[in-house]
């Protein structure tokens, strides 16, 4: 279910659930921005077509928050925010194994098969994309750990690809190594961003709790 998370005039939050498409690709299936849409326009009587301005996007199989625009000048101000990587992002992910570090920091060049939609680390002889992400263990679960993940760049599938790349494959990721079998989801949560409004410019961090299947993973 989508929850709103918050709302004003050029702002819109959503609380993504896993399994649902940010916006529209070929298998034709219904919409985080479907869902922005029909919610504004019956929320205060919209007419015709209502503008949701996409400034970012999570994989289908990824939860938590989405932040859209509502007017051309906030989405604008927001994607130059995502461009020169101002967003600070924080994500949740539950791997397989154990995480010896508390903390560290992954560096990586990573390429992507477009025509099977699969990233993997780029080698010697390719040129790649540079990708940056923080991590702090949180907690151990048995076979599992829960880490907060802070990426400093926004490449495709990355942490999906810099997490398995270390032994750490999220739970349900099966296109990249995961051996363990969960229905719908992978357990990756976008759980917070923090952004300068687009014109107030004040500070504003929204967060999404993250979601109640991901319980029976943490006994």
């Amino acid at each position: 279910m989508c929850v709103i998370l918050y709302e004003d005039n050029h702002c819109l939050a959503i609380d993504k659930p896993a399994g649902l498409l940010t916006m529209g690709d070929h298998t034709g299936g219904p919409t985080l921005v479907e869902f922005a849409r029909e919610y504004l326009r019956e929320k205060y009587q919209k007419p015709g077509n209502v503008f949701v301005g996409v400034v970012h996007r999570l994989d289908r199989p990824v939860s938590g928050v989405v932040l859209f625009a509502r007017t051309t000048k906030g989405a604008s101000r927001l994607s130059e925010q995502f461009r020169v990587h101002q967003i600070e992002k924080t994500y949740l992910a539950v791997v397989e194994g154990g995480v010896s570090s508390r903390q560290g920091e992954l560096r990586d060049r990573l390429v992507k098969d477009r025509e099977r939609n699969v990233v993997s680390l780029a080698d010697d002889h390719e040129s790649g994309q540079d990708c940056v992400l923080f991590y702090e263990r949180l907690e151990r679960f048995g076979r599992f750990t829960l880490l907060e993940i802070r990426p400093q760049t926004g490449r495709s599938h990355q942490i999906r690809v810099q997490l398995a790349a270390q032994g750490w494959p999220i739970v349900g990721d099966r296109k990249y190594g995961s051996r363990t079998s969960v229905e719908g989801f992978i357990a990756l949560h976008a759980s917070s961003l923090t952004f300068a409004h687009p014109t107030t410019k004040a500070p504003l961090t929204v967060s999404a709790p993250y979601p109640a299947a991901w319980r029976k993973l943490m006994l």
